[in-house]
């Protein structure tokens, strides 16, 4: 297969392999990174160069589908080495000063923000690539097209990449091995009917393998694409049903995790599996995002 040079690696967050993935590509004058992960899985993404013969400093160019910690949080760190950090205009100024970032990181994740993210630092502007949409990116012998899709976040990119879509959290987590995905919905930015503009035309663009940062690449993308949708419209039908009794944020968080753990039953998913999804999409995370989504745009 032309992109058998795609390595997957498992950044092995919070001990748990299958969480989150980053990806590296090689070219003639050293090596591309699709995410950084955050920078509390550095030393799981060194040893993984390592085991390659590459050090940080071989990694010339990083591309980031979002700005989000588990997918970007070590950006600043991979600047200071010399990457050039590629992302989307959206994105950019939080990268710049990531104050703001980490300010609203820190209200959700208190005194486990070092523990979970570890240090976060500035992409110095000089080092901050940040292409339009569809305007082809050319590393060496290596070709990128972004593809603005929001809906997840309104600062989303996914990456082609020969038959490859690098995904971010558009196309769904899923664990291999299970034919179940889930759509990770934070605040603030989640928007069901921008999520499926993004999703046809990702359709659109006919690739056969997609890679989410959670977790790996898979051959069926079409499947991955339109399972998306029903999930993302079962998750819409769910919330007007529960949102009918008007609950509290509280509630709305024990009614989603509730139903989350029912459809991972549905799918035998064991604990193990389970815990590996809660990590990638924390579920009283998506509570929050639907209950602001519902406030946004449906109750207005």
């Amino acid at each position: 297969m032309a992109n058998s040079r795609i390595l997957t690696i498992d950044l092995n967050f919070q001990n748990k392999t299958q969480a989150i993935a980053s990806y590296l590509i090689r070219h003639n004058d050293g090596a591309v990174l699709i995410e950084t992960g955050p920078g509390s899985t550095l030393s799981a993404l060194e040893t993984a160069l390592s085991a390659e013969g590459l050090s940080p400093r071989h990694i010339t160019h990083v591309l980031l589908t979002h700005i989000h910690l588990d997918h970007a949080g070590a950006a600043g760190w991979f600047a200071k080495q010399g990457a050039e950090i590629y992302v989307h205009p959206n994105g950019a100024p939080h990268l710049v000063n990531p104050e703001k970032l980490i300010a609203s990181a820190a209200r959700i994740y208190g005194d486990k923000m070092d523990q979970l993210w570890g240090e976060i630092l500035p992409v110095a502007e000089n080092q901050l690539k940040v292409p339009n949409d569809a305007e082809e990116i050319v590393i060496s012998t290596l070709r990128f097209v972004p593809v603005n899709t929001p809906g997840h976040a309104e600062h989303h990119y996914a990456y082609l990449f020969e038959d490859v879509c690098f995904s971010g959290d558009v196309g769904g987590v899923r664990i291999p091995g299970f034919q179940y995905l889930r759509a990770p919905m934070p605040p603030p930015e989640l928007n069901f009917e921008r999520w499926r503009e993004s999703l046809a035309r990702l359709r659109s663009l006919k690739f056969s393998r997609i890679a989410p940062t959670h977790f790996g690449i898979f051959d069926d993308a079409a499947w991955q694409i339109d399972e998306m949708e029903k999930t993302l419209t079962e998750a819409e039908k769910w919330l007007a049903g529960v949102m009918a009794e008007n609950p509290s944020i509280e509630e709305l968080r024990e009614e989603f995790t509730a139903w989350m753990q029912e459809q991972g039953k549905v799918k035998n998913l064991s604990d193990e599996v389970i815990r590996a999804y809660s990590l990638a999409n924390p579920v009283a995370m998506s509570a929050d995002g639907l209950m602001r989504y519902w406030k946004k745009f449906r109750s207005a």
